[in-house]
C-alpha cells in the first residue's frame, strides 16, 4: 500500500539540521530530540487528520465498525502526542 500524503517525511530543512549532527555527545542528542519530537507530534497530527476525514466517509458508507476502528486509531494518536509532547516540555525544562 502506498503511503502518500501532503507532507514530505523528510521534511528537508530538519533532516538536513539532524543530519548535521553526530550522536556522539549528550547535547548534539539533545538537540536532535529539539528538532524530532515536534516533528513527530506535527506527523502524527497530520495523520489523526486524515484518518478523521477517512471515519467520517466510513461511516457515510454505513461502515461503522471500520469508523469506529479509525477513530479508535485517531484515540492512540491522540494518546501518543500527549506522551512526545511530555516528553518535549520534559527535554525543555532538563
Amino acid at each position: 500500500m502506498e503511503h502518500t500524503h501532503k507532507h514530505d517525511h523528510a521534511l528537508p530543512e530538519r533532516k538536513d539540521k539532524i543530519k548535521a549532527m553526530s550522536d556522539d555527545g549528550r547535547r548534539t542528542s539533545r538537540a536532535k530530540l529539539r528538532i524530532l519530537l515536534p516533528h513527530w507530534i506535527e506527523h502524527n497530527e497530520e495523520h489523526a487528520e486524515s484518518f478523521r476525514e477517512w471515519a467520517g466517509k466510513a461511516w457515510e458508507m454505513g461502515l461503522r465498525e471500520v469508523a469506529r476502528r479509525i477513530e479508535e486509531a485517531v484515540e492512540g494518536i491522540d494518546a501518543c502526542n500527549e506522551a512526545l509532547s511530555a516528553a518535549l516540555k520534559a527535554l525543555e525544562e532538563g
